[in-house]
């Protein structure tokens, strides 16, 4: 498919031809080419496909910690047919094999060889990136085609990341990771941070520890969301309170010259940093299961919604409201 064509929602559902297949973009495919270019900006051109649901690190953040043990990996005839319509039509630049953490599978490098025989021109893997320390083992993703790395990063350094995640030593075997992965001049990185009570005062300290990272193109901060109705772990944090160590680790990250996306806070609160807001996904196809508790979280929760132009804010999850309040005189509609 033509980079200058529209994104056709309906034919690549159609075309993956799964239960708990959706589409991620927030903003209309036609709009992005005017948006500023302030994050990759990518999503319509990728298909997620979630390969496997087990995971050796206990991350206190962990959305699907309650499910999944039940919750299935996509199909080898999902995936078969993904591959098939990828050969036939190049509806996508890139392929994302993600779960709860992928480098689990032993045939890993296999999907991605195929996935790049299918005609896909990048291949991303989402993993906490511990076992990348194993570098021969990375040097296998890299010759099998796998060229872009989404890799959570919990924390400022090894104390508060290890705290986080609950596993000792994972800081620093995937920082080992990463800068093996700096060595190649083609790979792309991209953090991904969950932004709890625990870790919205590591933001700039995060920023900075992975300043020395060439190959790190864009961090990404996502606020935390508890897939149910209220926060039964206590872990949202009041946006207010986010608001500064975000900022300024937005500021950092772009004085760097990466890219910053933010998922999942007020656009309004970000004000000249509104265009790091992009709540977009790639089309994820996943157990239908997830969705049933991700759909407890029942964004769009703001008081000013019916008033507001905004495209891509997701306004208050209803556990945030039930927390801390709808925040009406905090938030303002975008006009």
């Amino acid at each position: 498919m033509a980079s200058s064509e529209p994104f056709d929602i309906d034919a690549a559902l159609a075309a993956v031809n799964a239960p708990g297949a959706r589409g991620g973009l927030t903003t209309p495919a036609a709009r992005l080419h005017d948006l500023p270019r302030m994050s990759l900006r990518d999503h319509e051109k990728y298909v997620s496909l979630t390969m496997e649901f087990r995971c050796n690190l206990r991350c206190v953040h962990c959305m699907i910690e309650g499910t999944m043990d039940r919750l299935a990996p996509t199909s080898d005839e999902t995936f078969t047919r993904i591959l098939a319509d990828q050969s036939e039509n190049q509806r996508w630049e890139g392929l994302v094999l993600t779960g709860s953490e992928i480098t689990l599978r032993r045939d890993l490098p296999d999907l991605a060889k195929r996935a790049r025989a299918a005609g896909f021109s990048h291949v991303r893997i989402q993993t906490h990136g511990t076992h990348l320390a194993r570098t021969d083992y990375a040097d296998r993703l890299i010759d099998a085609g796998v060229d872009e790395f989404f890799i959570s990063v919990a924390g400022a350094d090894a104390e508060s990341h290890d705290r986080i995640v609950q596993v000792k030593g994972a800081w620093d075997k995937m920082l080992r990771g990463m800068q093996h992965l700096d060595t190649y001049d083609h790979v792309k990185m991209i953090s991904n941070s969950v932004v709890t009570q625990l870790s919205y005062p590591l933001l700039p300290g995060m920023v900075e520890a992975l300043s020395h990272l060439r190959r790190l193109v864009q961090m990404e901060f996502w606020t935390y969301f508890p897939m149910a109705e209220t926060d039964e772990k206590g872990l949202a944090a009041r946006n207010a309170d986010i608001l500064p160590p975000l900022r300024a680790a937005i500021t950092r990250a772009r004085e760097l010259g990466r890219f910053v996306e933010v998922k999942n806070f007020p656009e309004c609160l970000l004000g000249q940093q509104a265009d790091a807001l992009v709540n977009a996904q790639p089309l994820l196809v996943i157990d239908p299961e997830f969705w049933t508790e991700f759909d407890r979280n029942d964004f769009h929760q703001c008081p000013h919604r019916q008033a507001c132009k905004s495209t891509e804010c997701l306004g208050l999850s209803a556990a945030y409201v039930a927390k801390f309040g709808d925040e009406r005189d905090l938030l303002r509609p975008l006009t």
